[in-house]
Order: structure tokens, then sequence, then C-alpha cells
């Protein structure tokens, strides 16, 4: 008895002393549930109203894993069209052979068809009144007759009839469609055609020990230059990939996170003196200059990009114009902040030996912001290196608006893992240069 004597007066002691753990709010007991369940009742609406699983359901994912398919080896699409009696190879845009290479995968026969090997017993044999098929070393001929190409009975899975022509899918090695007037070929192949050079570079089709040879100890194959600056020309003008003009804009993304930070650095320093409470005692500034920053930082960097598209032109000024315009009042706001929590000791110190205003900021505040404003901008600098990818593809310049470019064509999407890969690259190479200027800059050198 004497025990629960005891420990009754203990609870009565602790419910006094402690009541809020014991007597709880209705929140504090069910807010996490609740909290939960709004938060799936939410989710479950957006699920609903936006139609996110029939979207899903009925995505195109075969297209989608055609273009992933894309970033990592390419396709020789050759157009066999029936003229004349006979099979006449024709070739897209970014050929990927020169004038009357020797192709191993299509070869002419002597009855004016040509052969398509897709790897294995998988091949086509095409002639203008015929195509023979062979899946796995099986024959299904597919006759032409009229204006159809018809489907034989007992077709495999992997060939169908769509209309009046053949579809036929070979896996990743490719596929063919057969038409009344051409087969259309797709080849793919594992990695990236031409990239180093193109089919009119005296380099092409050699291997990395043939070139660097010819570099280094091989006659000149143009007199006017050296095998070295020959190869290095033969690359950046790459008539398929065009690694010149590629770095060019890369160069102008650069450009315009550099420059557009800069200004809005310059210009946002000063002004951030008149928004801070503490520095500038004039209320009706400090209201009017908060208020400028946020106009600047609430329109979005892609929007004033489309503003000064309009106004100035496609290339790189709009790009740096929307940059200087966000980061002016984002760089404004974070340094006012900074300013209105300053140490008001080393500024009266300053002020007390009857140094003139301007001096007082110079030396009682200058040095203790200035750390923050340059980390704040080197972050700024750095997320802006991914944003004027972004804004260029709205037509701002740079690499942004070279990529919208391959993306359109919907056949160069090697082109755009490329480029993607540059980015990367550059990201990755700013974030680690900024870390490290902003480590020093705030006397983290260890890290």
């Amino acid at each position: 008895m004497s025990t629960l004597a005891v420990n009754a007066a203990d609870r009565e002691r602790l419910l006094a002393a402690y009541p809020e753990v014991f007597h709880r709010s209705f929140m504090q007991r069910w807010g996490l549930a609740i909290a939960a369940v709004t938060v799936f009742v939410y989710l479950a609406f957006c699920f609903s109203f936006f139609n996110v699983i029939p979207t899903f359901v009925n995505g195109n994912w075969d297209r989608a894993a055609i273009y992933i398919q894309d970033w990592y080896s390419w396709r020789a699409q050759p157009r066999l069209r029936f003229q004349n009696g006979q099979v006449v190879p024709q070739w897209t845009s970014r050929r990927q052979y020169p004038e009357g290479a020797a192709i191993d995968w299509l070869k002419p026969t002597s009855n004016g068809g040509y052969t398509v090997l897709f790897g294995g017993e998988n091949r086509l044999e095409v002639t203008p009144s015929q195509v023979d098929v062979y899946i796995d070393g099986k024959l299904y001929p597919v006759v032409i007759n009229g204006d159809r190409a018809s489907l034989p009975a007992g077709a495999p899975a992997r060939m169908e009839q769509d209309d009046s022509k053949v579809n036929v899918r070979f896996g990743f090695a490719g596929q063919a469609e057969i038409r009344s007037n051409q087969v259309y070929i797709q080849r793919r192949f594992l990695g990236w055609a031409n990239f180093f050079f193109d089919t009119h570079s005296p380099f092409w089709g050699r291997s990395v020990t043939g070139v660097a040879g010819l570099v280094l100890f091989g006659e000149r194959l143009d007199p006017a230059q050296s095998n070295a600056s020959l190869a290095l020309d033969n690359f950046l003008n790459n008539g398929s990939w065009q690694h010149g003009d590629i770095l060019s804009k890369l160069m102008q993304t650069l450009v315009m996170a550099f420059v557009g930070t800069l200004f809005a650095t310059l210009f946002a320093f000063p002004l951030a003196f008149v928004a801070a409470r503490n520095i500038t005692t004039s209320r009706p500034m400090n209201w009017g200059m908060k208020r400028f920053f946020d106009f600047l930082r609430s329109i979005d960097m892609l929007i004033w990009a489309l503003f000064f598209t309009r106004a100035f032109g496609p290339g790189p000024l709009p790009g740096i114009a929307a940059i200087f315009f966000t980061d002016t009042g984002a760089l404004g706001k974070v340094y006012s902040e900074a300013l209105e929590n300053v140490d008001d000791k080393q500024r009266e110190g300053v002020k007390s030996v009857g140094a003139a205003p301007v001096i007082v900021q110079r030396y009682g505040v200058v040095p203790q912001v200035l750390p923050i404003f340059i980390s704040q901008s080197l972050y700024f600098w750095e997320s802006n290196t991914r944003s004027a990818t972004v804004i260029g593809a709205v037509g701002a310049g740079g690499i942004g608006l070279k990529l919208l470019e391959s993306m359109k064509t919907n056949a160069d999407w090697d082109k755009v893992a490329y480029m993607v890969l540059l980015i990367l690259l550059v990201v990755f190479v700013f974030d680690n240069l900024s870390n490290a200027l902003r480590s020093r800059v705030m006397g983290k050198k260890g890290h």
C-alpha cells in the first residue's frame, strides 16, 4: 500500500510539474495522423484531377524506349527505293557512310536487289517485287502487289500488317518498314557514329592509333597545314556533330551566367544599404527598395528571358538581362537581410571617432557582411550556370537553344545526350569550384 501511495504522490507531482506532457492538446495527440491523412487525400485528388494514372497507362512507352536507345546508340536509315526494276538506296541527311563505301550489313545482289543483315540468322532479301524476311533462319516472304505489301500467312508477332505496309522488328538490331515503293530500314549500332570525324574527313574510319600515327609521324594530308591542325579543324567542323558550334554555344551559356550574376552583384550591393532599416533610417526608402526587390525576383527568370527576347531578339543579351533582373532582386533581399543583422558595436566604434557615414559603412559594416555577400554571389553564379541553359531554350542563346533544336528534329537524340553530358560536366566543375571558393571566403579551408 505504501508503494502505491508513493507512486500516486509521484504521479501527482509529475502532473503538476509537467502538465504539457500528460495533458496534450488534441492537435498534439492527433496532429501527425491528421496531416498524413490530409496529404494522402490531397495526393489522391491530384492524381484524379490531373489524370495521372490514365496518362501513365496511355503513354507512348515504346517511343520513349526508342528515344532512350538513341542516347547511347545510332541508327543507319537507308531507304531502299524501287526504281525501274532496281533497288536504289537513299540516305538521310545525317549520313554515316561516305559515297560508294562498302557496307558490311548492306550488300547488293546479282538480281538488282539488296541483302540487309540484322545479325545472327535475321536478314532481308529485298527485290522490287518481293521482300524475303528471315527471322531466326525461317523465311517469311512479303509479296508486293500494286500499292500494297502483304503479310505472309503464319508470320510471327515481330511482323505485323499496318494498312498497306508491313512492319518487321528485329529487336535492338533494328526494324524495317516494307511499302509498295520502298523499304525503310533502321539498323542500330552501339555508340555514336562519326563522333570525331565526319565522312568528308581524311581521318574518317581510322582507328585511334591510326589517327595518332598520322598526326605525329605521317606526311601532311594538306600542304597548307599540319595534320594536327587538320585533325582539330575536322573535329570542330564535324558536319554531323557540330562540335565547334556546340562548344561556342556552351561558352555563351557560361558568359551569360557569369556576366548576369556579376552585374546583379554590383547593382544589388549599394541598393541593399538603402533597403536595410539599420543603415538607412528613411522608412519610405526602405519599403520602396524592398518592394523593388520583390518585383524583380517575383517574375521568373524564364519570363524575363521571353520578354527580353521579344525586345532584343535571340542571343545572349536577353539571357544576361534576365539573369541580371532576377538576381538583382534576390541578391538585394539577401544582402539587405544580412546588413540588418550586423553587430552594431563595430559600426558604433568607427562612428565614435567622428568618421563620415560612408567611412562608417566601409569599416564598420562591410567587413562583417562581405564574406556572406561573396558566398551568396558564388552560389547564385553556380545556380545560374544551370538556369542559363533553360532560358537559352526560349531564344536567349547559348547551348539551351542548340539543345532544343536537336530535340525538335526527333532524330538527334545522340546529340542531345552529348550536350546533356557537357552541361553535367560543366555544372559539376562549377559546383566544386564554387564550393571551394565559398569555403575559402567563409574561412573553412579545411573542408
